[in-house]
């Protein structure tokens, strides 16, 4: 098979003062940050769907893409293809993982059995692959959205028999991720939701998915499958309300169905924004439960109420971003997945390399400005001064439970009045963001 990329060659690092927009200025893999590289630290992966499925087609018109090595057909042979141009993408952009639904990679068939075994036939190709080239898989994940079967949902589904086809195909999805050598899987909820409570019995749905996600678990251990299993938070589109909203929501879920400690979270920004919260707010509520697992990384376009997958290009946004995932300990189990697509205008090959060495740089130099913003520790320490007077005294009893009501009515009692509270100086904090993006 001749390249399809033939006149890119390996993007390389090349730093700020260079102009090739096909080398990074920011991204450096060997460069050292808080005691890990670049590399380690970011983990990037590229979709599958998006990159190699992408048409460029919107609600309004039908696709724009310029992919030369499309025949214009789903057949195996054209996956086994397209794979292959997928690893030679990765392998030019220097990315070390990638990310893909079942049916991103292989078509489905005429029943179930046939889908299976086209799948196989490909993942017999990415595992020869991923030998080839080093690339790992950083999860896999089941498309349980598409099909007219799952109109209704997958696992949340009023037809028995649309569960039963959706655990059947997650089985398999597991299995080959599995297979892979996958460092985890995701379960997106896609139609896991309702567009009427009229015809919506909210409480069987719900207890279905969490018997749904129960059984996956138990395949997991079954299998010895050591990934880790994401749910990923979205509020709608496609239905009106999801019951993956946002990570709150996905957390009360795991605690309400004793799932909390098998599922962490994959947190997207566009969905973030969808819910109306910012990305830093889902990774908090993440991280502070102990369930920050993995990011989708994009952005959303704010004048428009859908999700529309750009790549992210703002440092202030990454930057955020970052603060948050190094005070949590940065990825244990996932990394920075680009689901993104280039917009349908930017037809041609070559931008998809514009489109990740962008993002690719954006959260080098967020990593970059969190990791001098921390080591700094001015506003660390200022978050500290502001919750001191939980440290010592009547503060540090509630926290350790050693006091009630009643003690604190005596000590309100001899008190008086509460002591002005400290200024919480937002427009200087603001300000010293900004003394680092520069």
């Amino acid at each position: 098979m001749t390249e399809a990329f033939p006149k890119i060659s390996q993007i390389k690092y090349e730093g700020p003062d260079s102009k090739n927009p096909l080398a990074f200025k920011y991204y450096n893999p060997d460069e050292v940050i808080e005691g890990k590289t670049m590399k380690e630290h970011l983990k990037f992966s590229v979709a599958f769907w998006h990159t190699m499925r992408g048409t460029g087609a919107d609600m309004f018109g039908v696709g724009t893409f310029f992919r030369p090595w499309e025949d214009g057909t789903n057949s195996v042979q054209m996956a086994i293809k397209r794979a292959k141009v997928m690893f030679e993408f990765c392998s030019k952009l220097g990315a070390p993982f990638y990310a893909f639904h079942d049916r991103d990679v292989a078509p489905e068939g005429r029943n179930l059995r046939q889908t299976n075994q086209n799948l196989d036939k490909v993942v017999k190709e990415l595992k020869k692959l991923q030998t080839d080239t080093g690339i790992k898989l950083l999860w896999g994940t089941a498309c349980l959205f598409s099909h007219p079967r799952y109109m209704h949902g997958a696992a949340t589904s009023c037809n028995a028999d649309a569960f039963v086809y959706a655990a059947a195909q997650v089985k398999k999805a597991i299995e080959v991720t599995n297979e892979l050598g996958g460092a985890g899987y995701v379960f997106w909820g896609g139609r896991e939701g309702y567009q009427t409570l009229l015809n919506t019995d909210m409480k069987r749905e719900l207890d279905h998915l969490a018997a749904f996600l129960h059984l996956a678990v138990d395949y997991k251990k079954k299998i010895g499958f050591k990934g880790q299993f994401y749910i990923e938070p979205k509020p709608k589109e496609p239905t009106k309300h999801q019951y993956d909203s946002d990570a709150a929501a996905c957390l009360n879920f795991l605690r309400q169905y004793d799932l909390i400690g098998h599922l962490k979270l994959n947190i997207e920004t566009n969905h973030a924004t969808l819910a109306g919260h910012t990305m830093q707010h889902d990774l908090e509520v993440a991280g502070s439960a102990g369930a920050l697992g993995s990011i989708d990384a994009n952005t959303g376009d704010l004048f428009l109420g859908w999700d529309t997958d750009q790549f992210p290009t703002d440092v202030y946004l990454t930057t955020m971003i970052m603060l948050t995932i190094l005070k949590y300990g940065g990825f244990t189990t996932g990394g920075t997945n680009f689901d993104a697509k280039v917009r349908r205008e930017s037809f041609e090959p070559v931008d998809l390399f514009h489109a990740h060495i962008g993002g690719m740089d954006t959260f080098a130099r967020g990593l970059k400005i969190a990791a001098e913003i921390r080591k700094d520790g001015r506003l660390q320490k200022f978050v500290e001064e502001r919750y001191s007077s939980w440290d010592t005294g009547i503060g540090a009893q509630i926290e350790k439970g050693k006091v009630g009501f009643k003690e604190l009515e005596e000590y309100a009692l001899k008190m008086g009045e509460v002591k002005t509270n400290k200024s919480g100086r937002q427009e200087y904090l603001e300000n010293l963001i900004n003394e680092f993006i520069k």
